[in-house]
């Protein structure tokens, strides 16, 4: 393997276990994510959908929960409800498709920032100083 593949497998390691501490530290690295009124995590299934790939010049971190960008990047505006049923009280009551207005503050935990950076600049000086302690004088 060389240099630039063990830095960007490094990378990509080191990373997805951040990205992960971040939703146990309920925010992006050290700034904490608003708090929610009715709890962020429920099934845990946006933090089990974090995937990652190795490319030719960096890593790529996806998703493929629907509503991963808009906690990532927040979201405000209108959203289409399906008709569904519901149960109040007791009885079956359909709920006609509407549109709904809401906003989702900012909860970012995966992305670019002076963390990510830092974490970055590590794992190249490391890859570097293996390196360089394999060449002889």
């Amino acid at each position: 393997m060389n240099i630039k593949q063990q830095i960007l497998e490094d990378m990509a390691v080191e990373l997805a276990d951040e990205f992960d501490l971040n939703f146990r530290r309920k925010g992006f690295f050290a700034r904490k994510w608003l708090p929610s009124k009715h709890g962020l995590i429920h099934t845990g299934a946006l933090r089990r959908s974090i995937n990652h790939r190795v490319e030719p010049d960096g890593v790529r971190f996806t998703s493929n929960v629907p509503y991963a960008l808009a906690h990532n990047e927040g979201f405000s505006g209108t959203k289409q409800v399906r008709q569904h049923t519901r149960r109040i009280g007791g009885k079956r009551v359909t709920v006609r498709s509407h549109s709904r207005r809401f906003s989702l503050p900012q909860r970012q935990f995966v992305g670019d920032g002076p963390d990510t950076q830092r974490i970055i600049r590590e794992c190249v000086d490391r890859a570097v100083t293996e390196f360089a302690s394999t060449i002889k004088p």
